[in-house]
């Protein structure tokens, strides 16, 4: 049986009935870090760019924007996507390397409110979403990251089981869905070194591409059979492991979903580590960045790869800037939303704290990833001593989790600026949304109108 096969069977055969209940809850607590994420970017330009765009091309007025108004059930996955990625508050998964919130669920939001399937079959194909685009991801890391974007990539495979799922494909249509999703599976790192826009782009097209494929299969439309462990498929081209065999050990045993990680500050999640050592010692020993004089921060290699930047030149790159994120919590505190700014970019504190911030790669942590995230922050004070602190998992993991509650308290920072009647009905809706007969009924309260 072809892995593509092995993933159909068990997407076709999973039922709301049999999910745990701690499943549903923190599924439900997934989509709610999701709608904060989106609420907070939309009105960011790249996002109002794809909104444009999405009005220019046209189509069906089948599922609504987080900009506000409707499109397609494909635009609205492409601009809802790239709203919740924007801003570096979305989920991750240590494993597969993988914000999956950013492709499935807005994948899965779109085709549900156009379908007006209930919150229960929502749910349903989100969890199967995150577990074939979780399982894929881990099989071709941590290779395949150097140059592809996985959410993008892998995130793919995961929208189009989503999406496929509230379709009601059978399992060969979702085997060609696969297919379509694998061919068109993209995203390429390259656009880190400008500091562009794409990164925004890549989830909303994995989303919109997994749609797709999943109505292409309705159709009839075939695809490759095995384009995940082919010998011209995925893993063999996109990944130096080609671990096909370890997509499916354990599936339908497990819920990867519960494997998921959030986000509390608002960078890119390899300086996560850094940061909250940083703001821990704070709180332990009552620092101040005039008392220090070196910080050396020691990780594994991916985590420089992506972030070392000593001297970042816009908001967005800083987010991806290590350096930036320690200097910024030793002076402020906290690497919130709104502690990346114009003003803080040029903060003559930290740029000279920035300055003072070595970055190194520690071999056994550099061994143990992705399945712990490491870091060691040392910091060299000017009076000659020395304060040191270790993590393997930053806030937000399940090792090291946030609770329910502090995901209610961010999607309320993230929604500030909604009405408050909006607000309070998102939080209602989605805390009982295995309740909910139709989807279509979260997006009331204003969001037809453009609330946002």
């Amino acid at each position: 049986m072809s892995v593509s096969k092995e993933f159909a069977r068990y997407v076709t055969g999973l039922t709301f009935a049999q999910l745990p209940t701690e499943v549903v809850a923190f599924t439900k607590t997934c989509i709610l870090d999701w709608l904060g994420s989106a609420y907070a970017g939309a009105k960011k330009p790249p996002v109002q760019m794809m909104a444009q765009v999405a009005a220019e091309l046209g189509g069906g007025e089948h599922a609504t924007l987080m900009t506000g108004g409707r499109s397609s059930v494909t635009h609205a996955a492409l601009v809802n996507g790239a709203a919740s990625h924007i801003v570096e508050l979305d989920d991750i998964h240590k494993a597969s390397i993988i914000h999956a919130g950013t492709v499935v669920i807005p994948a899965a939001l779109a085709v549900a409110q156009w379908q007006q399937k209930s919150g229960e079959e929502l749910i349903e194909a989100i969890v199967a979403g995150y577990e074939v685009c979780y399982r894929i991801g881990e099989s071709v890391s941590p290779s395949h990251y150097y140059f592809w974007h996985n959410t993008s990539t892998c995130g793919t495979f995961g929208a189009a089981v989503a999406a496929g799922k509230l379709l009601g494909l059978d399992e060969e249509q979702l085997v060609h869905a696969l297919g379509s999703a694998g061919t068109q599976a993209a995203g390429l790192w390259e656009f880190i070194e400008d500091g562009a826009m794409s990164k925004q782009l890549h989830p909303g097209k994995a989303a919109m591409n997994g749609i797709l494929a999943a109505l292409l299969a309705q159709k009839g439309f075939t695809a490759a059979s095995k384009i995940l462990e082919g010998k011209r498929g995925f893993v063999r081209a996109m990944s130096q492991e080609a671990n096909a065999e370890q997509m499916t050990q354990g599936l339908g045993s497990t819920y990867k979903i519960m494997e998921n990680s959030f986000k509390i500050h608002a960078s890119c999640r390899h300086t996560h580590h850094a940061i909250d050592l940083i703001i821990e010692m704070i709180a332990q020993h009552a620092i101040s960045w005039r008392e220090v004089e070196r910080v050396r921060v020691q990780t594994y290699q991916v985590a420089l790869t992506i972030t070392d930047n000593p001297n970042p030149a816009s908001v967005y790159a800083a987010k991806f800037s290590l350096q930036y994120g320690t200097a910024l919590a030793l002076v402020k505190g906290s690497a919130g939303l709104h502690d990346f700014s114009e003003e803080a970019l040029y903060d003559p504190a930290i740029r000279e704290v920035m300055s003072r911030v070595e970055v190194a790669v520690d071999p056994v942590m550099d061994a143990r990833y992705p399945e712990t995230w490491e870091a060691t922050v040392e910091l060299t004070f000017t009076d000659g001593t020395t304060l040191q602190k270790h993590t393997e998992y930053p806030k937000g993991d399940p090792e090291n989790p946030v609770s329910h509650d502090e995901i209610v308290q961010k999607f309320l920072a993230l929604s500030a600026e909604l009405p408050q009647e909006s607000i309070l009905h998102d939080l209602q809706m989605v805390e009982r949304l295995e309740q909910v007969p139709d989807v279509a009924l979260l997006f009331a309260q204003g969001k037809e109108r453009g609330r946002v």
